[in-house]
C-alpha cells in the first residue's frame, strides 16, 4: 500500500472560466478551440484520450487511445480489429472519450455511436504511419495471448523480412465516433466549477445545459 495520504492529495484551480456567451453554438467547432489551445500550450500528448467500451453484458472497460481525426463528422481513432475494444464495440457500438488536459485544468467528455471508417480512409492512415508501426500491426493479433515477448519479436522480424512494405491489412482500420452529447468541464476555485453540456437537440442543433459541478 502507498504511504502516501492519498485522502489529503488536493489541488486548487485558478486558471480559467468557461461561459455560455463565449462558447461556439456547435461541440466540435468548441473542441477545436480547445485542441489547439492544448496544442499551443505544448502539452505532451495532446491526442490522447480514454475510451470506454461495454460488453454485451455491462461490464465496462477503458484504455488511452490516440485522436487521429477530428471534423464535424466525429473522433478517429485506429486500432486492431480483432481487439477487446473492437469486439465491445461490434456488439455494442456506442462508446466515451475522455480527454484531460491537467495543464489546462480542462476536461472533455464525449458520448455517441461508433462506426467505422471506410476502407479508403483506414488505407489512408496506414500508410502514413512509420513503417516499423506498419510491421507492428501485421505481427500482433491485438489482445490475444502470446507465449512471451520473443515470440512477439520473433514474428515482427518474419513480418518485416517478408513483407517489407505493407499494405493496410483487413483486420486493421479506423473508427468514428459520432457524439451525442459533449462535456466541456473547466476547473474552478473552490471545487465550483465549470461544466457546459451540448446535447443533441430533437428537432436538430445542439442544446447547451450548464450543469452543477
Amino acid at each position: 500500500m502507498s504511504t502516501v495520504d492519498i485522502s489529503a492529495l488536493r489541488e486548487e484551480y485558478m486558471r480559467e472560466a468557461l461561459d455560455e456567451a463565449d462558447v461556439a453554438p456547435e461541440p466540435m467547432a468548441q473542441f477545436s478551440v480547445w485542441f489547439d489551445e492544448a496544442v499551443q500550450a505544448e502539452l505532451p500528448m495532446v491526442n490522447a484520450m480514454s475510451l470506454a467500451t461495454a460488453a454485451p453484458h455491462g461490464r465496462p472497460s477503458a484504455r488511452i487511445v490516440l485522436l487521429k481525426g477530428a471534423d464535424e463528422r466525429g473522433f478517429v481513432f485506429y486500432t486492431d480489429y480483432r481487439s477487446r475494444k473492437a469486439q465491445e464495440l461490434l456488439a455494442n457500438p456506442h462508446a466515451a472519450l475522455l480527454f484531460y488536459w491537467i495543464e489546462l485544468e480542462r476536461e472533455v467528455r464525449i458520448e455517441g455511436t461508433v462506426a467505422r471508417t471506410s476502407m479508403e480512409e483506414s488505407a489512408a492512415y496506414f500508410a502514413s504511419r512509420p513503417l516499423g508501426s506498419r510491421h507492428a500491426a501485421l505481427a500482433s493479433h491485438q489482445s490475444t495471448v502470446i507465449v512471451d515477448r520473443q515470440a512477439l519479436e520473433r514474428r515482427y522480424a518474419e513480418i518485416e523480412r517478408e513483407n517489407p512494405y505493407p499494405e493496410c491489412p483487413p483486420t486493421w482500420g479506423g473508427y468514428r465516433l459520432i457524439p451525442d452529447a459533449v462535456e466541456f468541464w473547466q476547473g474552478r476555485r473552490n471545487r465550483l466549477h465549470d461544466r457546459l453540456l451540448y446535447r443533441k437537440a430533437a428537432l436538430g442543433g445542439w442544446e447547451i445545459d450548464r450543469l452543477a459541478p
